[in-house]
């Protein structure tokens, strides 16, 4: 069984969280204390240890954010819980971080539960906290890393880095400026939501194509691209009018 504590300033948002877990999920977590704040929080999670932390994001005094910089070690996996759709939430998505809108209700969290249990790399988890705060640090709000999930965990990846993306069933195959090849367990949509649609383009079903990685374009013999590393793409005829006016705004 986990262990879980539960951070958030509203007394309400932390009673129904607390109620559901208790109806839906006793057998599987065991709520060891509910904290009204980041002070609260840090004692707790020092004390008890816990499995893990569903930590609310707005509070007065100190943010959620804050509860990170009280710890070296991210030793509890972190949910975060908030009633705004937010720059954050970008954040969090890169960061292959789970989280819960409010008000929250059984579904979401079963889905969330769900994906916790499925977690096998249990050391990524401060991998992925590192992504996250390195992201929401930035003033200029675009994200430096993102945590790429593997089969076996994640691989942190820096955005500027990825040349571009395959489909491979329901998989993806990332490929680096460095020419490595990662096989991500996500499908090329799910990617695609993800990454700067500024930087990067859907050129053809099967390829997302970082725009700074074009090294030149032709139309001589259907519509193509060559990218600095010489591997050659196809542009999809329906994509290559909007794929052009993409280009030519460089």
């Amino acid at each position: 069984m986990k262990t879980c504590i539960i951070i958030d300033d509203e007394k309400n948002a932390r009673e129904t969280l607390s109620k559901i877990i208790e109806r839906y999920f006793s057998s599987k977590i065991k709520i060891l204390q509910l904290a009204d704040s980041v002070k609260e929080g840090v004692f707790a999670i020092n004390k008890f240890h816990p499995d893990i932390v569903f930590l609310d994001i707005e509070m007065p005094e100190e943010n959620g954010f804050k509860l990170f910089d009280y710890f070296d070690i991210y030793d509890f996996e972190v949910v975060f819980t908030t009633a705004y759709k937010q720059y954050a939430i970008d954040a969090i998505k890169f960061a292959a971080l789970d989280y819960l809108l409010k008000p929250i209700n059984y579904i979401d969290l079963r889905d969330v539960m769900v994906r916790l249990e499925k977690k096998q790399n249990k050391s990524s988890n401060a991998d992925q906290i590192e992504v996250f705060l390195s992201n929401i640090n930035t003033d200029s709000g675009n994200f430096n890393k993102i945590a790429l999930p593997t089969l076996d965990g994640f691989q942190l990846e820096k955005v500027n880095n990825i040349v571009y993306c395959q489909a491979e069933e329901n998989y993806c195959k990332i490929f680096t400026n460095r020419n490595e090849a990662i096989l991500v367990a996500r499908t090329l949509k799910n990617i695609e939501e993800l990454l700067p649609n500024e930087l990067f383009f859907r050129i053809h079903k099967s390829h997302l194509v970082n725009m700074n990685y074009i090294k030149s374009y032709s139309k001589s013999d259907g519509y193509k691209i060559i990218l600095d590393n010489g591997i050659e793409l196809d542009v999809a005829t329906r994509r290559n009018e909007e794929f052009l006016k993409a280009l030519t705004k460089r």
